[in-house]
């Protein structure tokens, strides 16, 4: 957010990451934005309050954040030398009012074929535990894992900047 010149402050929600079976991984992190997103707007009389979730999709599988060393390990083999789906959900709450927009944003990574060696260095520098997936594409090692990208690079970092961008220039326009 800093990248594209807006103020703010970081106040995590409390709302539990739970995803649904049957429900669309678009569907899912919208939810689940819009949750966090509404969790925090109840802290504050007035503002612009902004959510956001992220996971990794494998062949109709939901990957998030990974339990542990060996789930981060298996994680990891399971992506490698295939494409997978990055979906990120944001909400936008204003605080005052209640009103909100929400979307999805859906890349797809394609990972070269990752080495044994290469899995175990990246999971015992701690990274992947707290991410979707099990790797960061900004991470140095989980740069190197990823072949090629089609769709937003930021949505695969964890945040679509430019379709944030312009969903908040709308919603603050419609606010007037």
């Amino acid at each position: 957010m800093k990248q594209i010149g807006l103020n703010f402050i970081v106040r995590p929600s409390g709302i539990k990451e739970t995803l649904i079976s049957g429900e669309s991984p678009a569907k899912n992190v919208r939810r689940i934005a819009l949750a966090k997103a509404r969790d925090v707007a109840k802290r504050f009389p007035k503002g612009i309050v902004v959510g956001a979730d992220t996971i990794v999709v494998l062949r109709n599988r939901i990957l998030g954040k990974p339990r542990g060393r060996e789930g981060a390990e298996r994680m990891l083999r399971s992506l490698s030398g295939k494409s997978h789906d990055v979906f990120t959900g944001f909400a936008i709450v204003d605080a005052g009012s209640g009103a909100f927009v929400s979307r999805a944003v859906r890349t797809r990574v394609w990972f070269r074929r990752l080495s044994n060696e290469e899995i175990s260095g990246y999971v015992a520098s701690g990274s992947p535990l707290d991410k979707a997936g099990a790797y960061g594409i900004q991470d140095d090692f989980g740069a190197v894992f990823v072949e090629r990208i089609s769709g937003c690079f930021y949505n695969v970092v964890g945040f679509p900047l430019a379709r944030f961008h312009r969903a908040l220039q709308e919603f603050t326009t419609n606010l007037e």
